[in-house]
């Protein structure tokens, strides 16, 4: 570390690990974003950016020397805020690309709405954001906007509320029905990873034994056809990493294949989370390896490498290859 500089606090470090994250335009937004708030400490707000973005490791009393501006009693303040700063501005961008965000966005507004008492355009929010979240599967959004629908109903609108209270309701136990077991998949996933993680595949028929008894313990008794798109996704995931664990490969490329097919079918959720889908294909790959199956290795992994072609400009961080 050059002299002068200061060890950074954890703060200040996710501060500047956020700061050197960001892609040019992201920067540019940003500094637009700080720019329209106006006000003395927004343009504090972005020399202390600057000033931070040049360095290539954290040096506090070069901050000092080239922004004087900044009082030393400033500082942690001014940081804090500029993360919050960032992360605002950050999410403004992300509301165009991420539909989770945007959904809670709308759920947000809709809140805004309620606490004005304009309860129906706020329903009608909700319904659209809803809708939103239906098109997506995503149980956790669409319950919150269900409880919140049935909180307005239930305290404001009187009238035609006889046939939205079995709507409602049924909505409501259906995506709790369905949060379950998701939840329950989810965590067996984790645990089945987490095991091939210690010990790898099975080595023996003892193993081969335990794997297959925490299996059967832990995995809930679902009915696949009546499933959600997500539930489906993780009911062939845990049954995937299952057989993988015990070296049974024909059932591994089974629900491996289930698992692909199901977003090949599905081109909103195959565009919605490519990172899934990836892993998926990424796991049918292997199994098509293991099979000895070259002519159809080849064919997918084609497939793969047009997906991405076409796709990577949408592709966040976590997929850059």
């Amino acid at each position: 570390m050059r002299k002068g500089s200061t060890i950074p606090s954890s703060t200040t470090a996710h501060l500047v690990q956020l700061i050197k994250s960001m892609s040019k335009a992201e920067k540019r937004s940003f500094k637009l974003y700080s720019k329209r708030a106006g006000g003395s400490e927004d343009a504090l707000f972005i020399k202390l950016f600057d000033a931070l973005d040049r360095q290539k490791e954290y040096d506090e009393e070069a901050i000092f020397r080239k922004v004087p501006e900044i009082k030393r009693s400033q500082l942690s303040n001014l940081k804090r805020n500029l993360y919050r700063q960032l992360l605002t501005s950050l999410r403004l961008i992300q509301s165009s690309k991420n539909i989770e965000i945007e959904i809670r966005e709308q759920i947000d507004f809709a809140q805004v709405l309620y606490s004005k008492g304009l309860y129906r355009q706020s329903l009608k929010l909700l319904q659209r954001s809803k809708t939103l979240a239906e098109e997506h599967d995503l149980t956790l959004l669409i319950l919150e906007t269900v409880e919140m629908e049935k909180m307005i109903e239930s305290r404001h609108i009187s009238k035609g509320m006889e046939g939205r209270t079995g709507l409602l309701t049924a909505q409501s136990e259906e995506r709790l029905t369905s949060l379950s077991n998701q939840v329950k998949l989810t965590n067996l996933s984790l645990e089945l990873y987490g095991q091939y993680v210690k010990t790898g595949p099975i080595r023996n028929p003892q193993e081969a034994q335990h794997i297959q008894e925490f299996f059967e313990s832990r995995m809930p008794a679902l009915n696949f056809e009546t499933l959600g798109f997500v539930e489906k996704v993780n009911y062939c995931k845990c049954y995937s990493l299952y057989h993988y664990i015990l070296q049974n490969f024909p059932q591994h490329f089974r629900y491996t294949k289930m698992w692909v097919a199901l977003f090949e079918n599905n081109p909103i959720m195959k565009q919605f989370d490519p990172e899934t889908y990836l892993r998926g294909m990424n796991h049918l790959l292997t199994a098509l390896f293991y099979a000895g199956d070259v002519e159809r290795h080849e064919t997918e992994l084609k497939n793969l490498e047009r997906f991405i072609l076409k796709n990577a400009e949408s592709f966040d961080t976590n997929l850059e290859v």
